[in-house]
């Protein structure tokens, strides 16, 4: 079976670690877009504060899948 897939660039940011970041940015995309289906990670830079990480932003591209159009 054939497929397309069409790549969009996501920020997600965390408090707690690069994971959580991607989890974060692929479970809002999820609330909009239908058929997520993979991801990678492209970079992933951090905010410091006072000598310390405070934040976690990893920007990935993620793929959905489009859907099949149907003939008239």
């Amino acid at each position: 079976m054939e497929r397309t897939y069409k790549k969009i660039e996501l920020v997600g940011i965390s408090s707690k670690s690069y994971e959580d970041a991607i989890s974060n940015a692929i479970a809002k995309a999820s609330k909009t877009l239908h058929g997520l289906a993979w991801f990678e990670v492209l970079e992933q830079h951090g905010r410091i504060a006072d000598g310390k990480v405070v934040e976690y932003q990893a920007v990935i591209k993620a793929a959905f899948k489009l859907d099949e159009t149907k003939a008239c």
